[in-house]
């Protein structure tokens, strides 16, 4: 009896290190569904393990069928997947919008630009004459609250101008990974100033990248080199940048 059992249980134990392996993906803004999200906390609620996404967005931990995944970010909702099989997983987390409220309310608070205390008629007059011009007329305690809103929109602003740039980067850099001289001439037979030229006249543009998702990079040098092929000499030469002129 004893033995049968042990034979059972080296029968199985291969079948239980088979079905454990790693789960991977990218995890991206619900709205935005191009811009990836990095730093968020990828939990096996199973096992307990935690990896985090990077500037990418992408993350990979170890998990096995019918393991329970959580995704949390600050700012965001946190939403749980059960894993069914361990293909690559694309994860799609909405704004939580009850914490941006407390956040504006904070960060209005907190603006430099808001001296209510301190220069409060100054700042009521240049409200008024901000918002409707109506110069040297007293705008009561409504200026308080506008000036509140001036604040906040311009914190927001400068928010999503910190997003823009950041969200850039990450696809600067996806393309520096996959169009350069070494994957270029891994796939066209091109080398030398020929090929300094090709991926300066074909870099891809952040938009195309963004439109495309995932981007396939080696479709895209293949066309781009039955294009090239297809120009003369010159038209294979990249337009010199002209420099300004020094006054």
């Amino acid at each position: 009896m004893v033995k049968k059992l042990i034979i059972a249980l080296v029968l199985l134990l291969p079948i239980k290190l088979m079905a454990q392996g790693n789960v991977n993906g990218t995890v991206y803004d619900f709205d935005n569904k191009t811009f990836p999200l990095q730093q968020v906390a990828v939990r096996n609620l199973n096992t307990k393990q935690v990896a985090v996404t990077k500037a990418s967005g992408q993350f990979t931990i170890a998990a096995s069928k019918g393991d329970l995944i959580e995704f949390s970010l600050v700012g965001y909702h946190t939403d749980t997947l059960f894993l069914t099989d361990l293909n690559p997983k694309t994860i799609f987390l909405p704004v939580n919008s009850k914490n941006l409220k407390e956040v504006s309310i904070v960060s209005a608070k907190l603006s430099p630009y808001l001296d209510l205390k301190k220069n409060q008629e100054n700042a009521k007059e240049v409200t008024r004459v901000s918002t409707d011009g109506l110069e040297g007329k007293k705008n009561g305690d409504r200026a308080g609250g506008m000036i509140l809103s001036l604040g906040y929109g311009k914190y927001k602003r400068e928010q999503a101008k910190l997003r823009a740039l950041e969200e850039r980067d990450v696809y600067e850099t996806e393309i520096n990974n996959n169009f350069n001289e070494q994957t270029v001439s891994d796939l066209v037979k091109l080398k030398g100033q020929e090929l300094k030229d090709f991926i300066s006249m074909f870099r891809p543009s952040v938009p195309l990248i963004k439109g495309e998702r995932p981007f396939n990079y080696s479709f895209y040098i293949a066309q781009a080199y039955h294009r090239w092929l297809k120009m003369t000499p010159e038209e294979r030469k990249p337009v010199p940048i002209q420099k300004l002129k020094q006054n």
